[in-house]
């Protein structure tokens, strides 16, 4: 939920759901990190390109100097994406935000990243967590009406979602009745269940929890989440078009497989 901090006739101030992404260091290597975004900015640009991302160096070894994580960063735009801070680290992590002039950032919505597409009835492609998102998130969230009657205080939107519209559960399931618009997007703390047509962006667990699912009648997607492990479908396979699915974590495989 939005929460309005400030009102003037200069400005509002508010924090709300923003759209961001992770690009987790693995190697120090500007160049090689430059070549994968570039990579994956062309084979998403419709999600990646100007994709606002955090950094997040927790997984070195050693924290690089500032040098370093200049290069670092200079490489991420150079790919054509757009670091907005560093992800939330040890003392020394903040130090180096500070010197660097950046934020660091605790939590963001999802981590996404383009995967093959798999023609196994699972499709049981292992799912990363390193790259970026979609364009920062600028549309108001709508907070449903829990659904009367429903198990575990599920929320449910009735009818469908427009394009550009993006439906948030928080700390519940949420149960959609109609279609998710291309462009469009359902994330949920909990499982989604999707009565209708998925043809945008569904995302379960978004708060980490790695028991979600998600459950749709007519599959269509442009792109599955569970926490933060995605699968980008530039083209559904044959065998799901259509189908009634569910998809849910095995370990970090993300499997999707018809009802």
């Amino acid at each position: 939920m939005n929460a309005r901090m400030d009102t003037s006739d200069t400005c509002d101030l508010r924090f709300g759901q923003v759209g961001i992404a992770c690009v987790r260091v693995r190697r120090v290597d500007a160049a090689a990190l430059c070549d994968e975004l570039e990579r994956r900015v062309r084979a998403a640009p419709q999600m990646f390109s100007r994709a606002a991302v955090v950094l997040d160096l927790s997984h070195l070894l050693d924290l690089p100097d500032d040098g370093t994580v200049d290069a670092l960063l200079e490489a991420v735009r150079s790919a054509g994406m757009l670091p907005v801070g560093l992800a939330y680290g040890t003392s020394d992590t903040e130090a180096l935000a500070k010197r660097m002039g950046l934020p660091l950032i605790a939590k963001f919505r999802a981590a996404y990243e383009p995967a093959g597409g798999a023609t196994a009835a699972a499709h049981p492609e292992p799912e990363r967590r390193a790259a970026p998102a979609p364009q920062p998130d600028r549309r108001e969230p709508i907070l449903s009406a829990p659904a009367p009657g429903a198990a575990s205080g599920a929320q449910q939107h009735a009818g469908s979602v427009r394009s550009g519209q993006q439906v948030y559960a928080r700390e519940r399931d949420l149960i959609v009745t109609g279609a998710i618009a291309n462009g469009a997007e359902v994330i949920a703390d909990g499982n989604i269940h999707i009565y209708g047509s998925l043809r945008g962006r569904a995302m379960a667990g978004a708060q980490g929890d790695v028991k979600a699912r998600i459950y749709v009648s007519d599959f269509r997607a442009e792109l599955v989440a569970i926490a933060g492990h995605y699968r980008v479908f530039e083209q559904i396979p044959d065998d799901l078009e259509g189908q009634s699915v569910q998809c849910w974590l095995d370990g970090e495989k993300l499997l999707i497989a018809k009802l």
